[in-house]
């Protein structure tokens, strides 16, 4: 997958998108403060998400349109859209800040007329969000923009997921991923199943990454592990902010320690051929090999009383030891003195 001419896959670094969201508390300045803290501490790209209050939901406060328990208890789904959404006229200038320090932006579209307007700041790709995963009208009209597409997976069945890879594909999108999502806020760790993004990456054959929502970084980079090359995490100047999202989302500091902690999670996999490896060649000389014991003569013969397996390595291996067993000696030896190749050779061929 390549998205804005980055390379994602298993012989890249993890790809990691800092997602805004409606973390900018309702504050242009504050977005654009985002978007550069987010470069600095290692973020590949930022995420925005572009909708209105209008466009998700009604102005109501019956109570279909009430949340009722978690996060956002008691507030009506207009209330939490309109304050958390990223004004429309905000882009541009997002967009600009994005390209001027150097960082890839692109955002998640909730209708056709955001995917239109994201088109027109030549948006690099695409973003389904988890609950719109199973809007086949919007991935289609994204999909025919023939750009690259990322899909959130939380609370889809595997069918929901089928029909949304098949929706993409079908209306000409050439390059997905899936990100395995939880979609609870905050999420807790052990209701992520992390194995799933072995599961997906086996059935679709598709790049998978995750979408987190947990405390901390120990999930991120086990799903890393796991296989995943792609990091969604929600991203604040402060936790303590008081924004819809800030508390179950990373800061600076955060992101700077998941992006080391993920790409020394996704250096150490490296591959199964069973190398020895540079760092660890100078320690061979802890290994056991074959050494004399005792003092030998020439002519007398080799036994266990003379001969053991001991540290260091500088012998032959002592799988070796019963071939010399019983031989005799050609020449003299010392205690201490190590059977090297060359001494091994020589007894065998003194026999």
């Amino acid at each position: 997958m390549i998205i804005d001419n980055r390379k994602i896959g298993a012989n890249e670094k993890p790809y990691i998108i800092a997602e805004i969201s409606a973390n900018h508390n309702g504050s242009l300045a504050r977005a654009k403060r985002l978007i550069i803290a987010a470069k600095k501490a290692g973020a590949d790209a930022v995420k925005l998400q572009t909708y209105t209050a209008e466009t998700l939901t009604l102005e109501s406060t019956e109570p279909d349109f009430m949340i009722s328990g978690g996060l956002w208890d008691g507030r009506s789904l207009y209330e939490l859209y309109e304050e958390a959404h990223t004004p429309w006229d905000w882009h541009e200038e997002l967009f600009k800040t994005a390209k001027d320090h150097k960082i890839t932006i692109f955002s998640s579209p909730f209708d056709r007329l955001a995917v239109d307007l994201l088109e027109a700041l030549d948006a690099p790709a695409y973003k389904i969000a988890s609950f719109e995963i199973i809007d086949h009208d919007l991935i289609a009209y994204a999909a025919r923009t023939k750009k690259p597409m990322i899909i959130s997976t939380g609370l889809a069945s595997l069918l929901e997921i089928e029909e949304a890879v098949e929706v993409a594909k079908s209306n000409g999108c050439g390059d997905l991923a899936l990100l395995h999502c939880l979609s609870s806020y905050p999420a807790p760790p052990e209701d992520y199943k992390l194995n799933t993004i072995q599961a997906l990456r086996k059935k679709f054959s598709l790049e998978v990454g995750l979408s987190d929502h947990t405390i901390g970084n120990a999930v991120p980079t086990a799903a890393i592990a796991l296989g995943a090359t792609i990091v969604e995490k929600h991203f604040t100047e402060s936790v303590a902010g008081g924004g819809p999202d800030d508390s179950f989302s990373m800061d600076s500091s955060g992101l700077v320690d998941l992006r080391t902690g993920i790409d020394i999670a996704w250096a150490s996999l490296g591959f199964d051929d069973f190398k020895r490896q540079e760092s660890e060649v100078s320690n061979l000389r802890f290994r056991r090999s074959l050494y004399f014991v005792k003092d030998i003569q020439a002519n007398e013969f080799i036994s266990q009383e003379n001969v053991r397996s001991i540290r260091p390595g500088y012998g032959v291996a002592p799988k070796r030891l019963h071939e010399i067993l019983g031989h005799k000696m050609p020449f003299p030896v010392t205690r201490g003195t190590a059977v090297t190749q060359d001494i091994f050779d020589q007894i065998i061929s003194n026999s």
